[in-house]
């Protein structure tokens, strides 16, 4: 037998410690982290943007985020900055009230998700069904695609030949060498070419926000400390905190996957709180797991420790401070090139291939498409998972309300007439019902329905068995909607003058039922 992913030893190339004592190791995860910070920068630029607050912000704010989830967050080579879904929060909040009540917002957040991740509440993410983390998985590669194509639509002639540059090197140089990352690479050269060649008409990073060098203080409180302020915020602080942990959670799940190693939810989501807080005082603005530039780390870059998101922070601190003026002249065709290729690597082109699609299930794939359709119309991955965990749930309970059965029988002496694994018939002639499923709201509704209580009353009145038995040894109570139903078909047999004895509850089930039975009334 095998270990599983959770107790076995953790490979030296996957702990801090064996990287440091290797130096192709410690290059590795050093130029992914480089990579993934040329990755992160334009991005993190244009959410300023719909955040409403200044870019310099959102870079610092990353670096923050980068370096104190590296230090404390239970997903390692998992890259958290200033994210979009957090801008499209943050957005409203800024127009209607300015950009002094954020700080408020952040801090009240990061609390919020500290006490998420303390109380254990990271364990919900088990809930979320396959088909909704494939659709989230699949509409994010379609909006990081989308995201890139204003840079390579409606452009100068020499972007074009620069664009298909980038893809080439990055495709084939893998083929050459892994020593040095293909996407630093790429994004090097053509600097290079379009700085050498005086290419002014080509967009660069410094076309996107200003990129004046130095750090900000302390972020300054600039509104009342009152419980007016508490409400103007409270909605928006909401929204962060369960936005940010949604898309945290989903990416750790993701990383789990293509890394083969495990994480700790919880620890994630009080350290993504300790960070947004960290953030909010010494920046400005919260964020959350970035996925795309996650991708790019651990799957380009090949990071598997926290050393490479050490080294981005620190990489993206020096940029800030002392190499911004580099940084802006970075072409935004590069770094779009890039970004396409990592959208195309992140969907699971498997889940939409025509054979797979034949052979799942209907309810499995309108959970995915529904996903994917709602992320891409909303451009918010959390209001997307949020609807096909709904849908999930509703197609699920749909499915599981047509199991229950119910089979009539008449006890015999030998009981050749009961089902296999049911409670024994103590006498004969006696009408019995075995009842196979789960019994809940969506299944008990109609239960009433399965009983033929006119024609057991002509027999009982043949016989002069009185009493109906209904064996519950192959189902469970499982809500108060059961318990009234049972309470129902009892009702409906003493009408025709018939007693009801329910047999074969397990010990929950039964002392679950015996709580609540006659307590809702006629």
């Amino acid at each position: 037998m095998t270990l599983s992913s959770s107790t076995a030893p953790p490979r030296a190339d996957d702990t801090v410690r064996g990287v440091l004592r290797s130096p192709r190791l410690l290059t590795r995860e050093a130029l992914a982290g480089i990579v993934t910070t040329l990755a992160l920068v334009p991005e993190v630029i244009s959410f300023s943007v719909i955040a409403g607050v200044d870019p310099m912000v959102s870079l610092v704010s990353s670096v923050v985020l980068a370096v104190v989830m590296s230090l404390l967050g239970g997903r390692p080579a998992m890259v958290t900055a200033a994210a979009g879904s957090v801008a499209l929060v943050v957005a409203p909040l800024v127009r209607a009230h300015g950009v002094e009540y954020v700080l408020p917002a952040v801090l009240l957040a990061g609390v919020i998700q500290i006490a998420f991740g303390t109380a254990g509440l990271a364990r919900l993410m088990r809930f979320i069904p396959r088909s909704v983390m494939i659709g989230f998985v699949n509409a994010l590669g379609i909006l990081i695609f989308v995201a890139q194509v204003p840079h390579v639509i409606d452009v100068p002639w020499v972007v074009y030949p620069l664009f298909a540059l980038t893809i080439a090197i990055v495709l084939f140089l893998p083929r050459l060498t892994k020593a040095v990352p293909a996407p630093l690479v790429a994004i090097v050269v053509v600097t290079v070419i379009v700085v050498a060649s005086g290419l002014d008409q080509v967009r660069t990073v410094g076309d996107e926000g200003p990129m004046g060098g130095g750090l900000p203080g302390l972020t300054p409180w600039l509104v009342p400390f009152s419980i007016d302020t508490l409400m103007i915020v409270l909605p928006t602080a909401l929204s962060i905190a369960f936005v940010g942990l949604m898309e945290t959670l989903l990416t750790a799940k993701l990383v789990d996957d293509i890394t083969e190693t495990p994480s700790h939810k919880g620890k994630e989501s009080w350290a993504l709180g300790v960070a947004n807080i960290a953030a909010g005082a010494y920046g400005g603005i919260a964020g959350c797991a970035m996925i795309g530039q996650t991708v790019v780390n651990v799957k380009i870059g090949r990071a598997r420790t926290r050393v490479s998101t050490i080294a981005a922070g620190l990489f993206l601190l020096l940029l800030v401070t002392g190499l911004s003026t580099v940084m802006a002249r970075i072409p935004m065709v590069a770094l779009a090139a890039v970004m396409m290729i990592v959208a195309i690597s992140t969907v699971d082109w498997h889940s939409v291939r025509p054979s797979t699609l034949r052979r799942m299930p209907l309810p499995e794939t309108l959970v995915m498409v529904v996903t994917v359709v709602v992320v891409v119309a909303t451009g918010n991955l959390a209001v997307g998972v949020a609807v096909g965990v709904v849908l999930a749930m509703v197609l699920f309970a749909r499915r599981v309300a047509h199991v229950l059965v119910v089979h009539r029988t008449i006890e015999s002496a030998g009981g050749a007439d009961r089902l296999p694994g049911t409670a024994p018939a103590p006498d004969a002639g006696r009408v019995r019902y075995d009842v196979v499923g789960p019994l809940f709201f969506g299944s008990s509704n109609d239960l009433v329905e399965h009983f033929a209580y006119a024609d057991d009353a002509a027999r009982a009145a043949e016989t002069g068995e009185a009493t109906v038995v209904v064996d519950l040894t192959r189902a469970s109570v499982w809500d108060a909607s059961s318990v009234a139903a049972l309470d129902s078909v009892g009702t409906k047999f003493a009408a025709h003058g018939l007693g009801v004895e329910f047999v074969g509850l397990d010990e929950r089930s039964g002392a679950f039922h015996g709580r609540l039975t006659g307590q809702f009334g006629e």
